[in-house]
């Protein structure tokens, strides 16, 4: 076979690859917007605005794995993960409001990896609405919310794996911090209550 022959084969199957990409861009720029409108919408207590988002991002990582089946490469590039975390993220925090199970990554059709990364990222969710509850004075609810956290944390610590299969010591270490900083919040909060209570009791007394 010619040289040109050659050259001109690889570009074809090139130009196809480059088209996909620039596809593969396109939807998972949706998909981060989608993930990212719902989880503000959750933390809105907009939960059937968020589940409309959801279903649009789900729609779209069906059609991404679809798209890219025969293009392994771009499907497990960090542009297309990154989605993948978002929307897992996204889909873990709803499933959470709204006391159901948390959907596997086969439910979902995204990599392992990808699911346990957004999985981390979720832990960071949670803190948010811990916080709200917080503010509102819940601050029941918010330790339910902890505790909810500290699981999720003991089962990512079980993962040990290479970076090279998973990068998931960052989001081990990330989940760390937030949950040392929300038990620091949760006592912070306790400690207060009890003191208003017990000034409440003073103050009662004293009339």
């Amino acid at each position: 076979m010619e040289i040109e022959e050659i050259i001109n084969g690889i570009k074809k199957v090139l130009d196809e690859a480059d088209s996909a990409r620039e596809e593969a861009l396109k939807i998972t720029r949706e998909i981060v917007r989608f993930s990212g409108d719902a989880i503000k919408a959750i933390h809105r207590n907009e939960l059937e605005v968020a589940r409309k988002r959801i279903e649009n991002a789900q729609k779209l990582v069906s059609m991404l794995k679809e798209n890219l089946k025969p293009y392994p490469m771009i499907y497990y590039s960090g542009y297309v993960q990154n989605a993948h975390q978002e929307f897992v993220e996204a889909t873990l925090l709803l499933a959470y409001r709204e006391g159901r199970e948390l959907p596997s990554p086969w439910d979902l059709g995204v990599p392992e990896a990808d699911y346990l990364m957004g999985l981390g990222d979720f832990i960071g969710e949670l803190r948010r609405h811990f916080l709200l509850l917080l503010i509102e004075g819940k601050i029941k609810e918010a330790e339910n919310v902890y505790q909810f956290m500290e699981k999720l944390y003991e089962e990512l610590m079980t993962l040990e794996y290479p970076k090279g299969l998973v990068n998931i010591r960052t989001k081990q270490d990330q989940a760390r911090h937030i949950l040392e900083r929300t038990l620091e919040d949760l006592t912070r909060a306790k400690l207060n209550r009890e003191l208003e209570e017990k000034l409440e009791t003073v103050i009662k007394n004293e009339r």
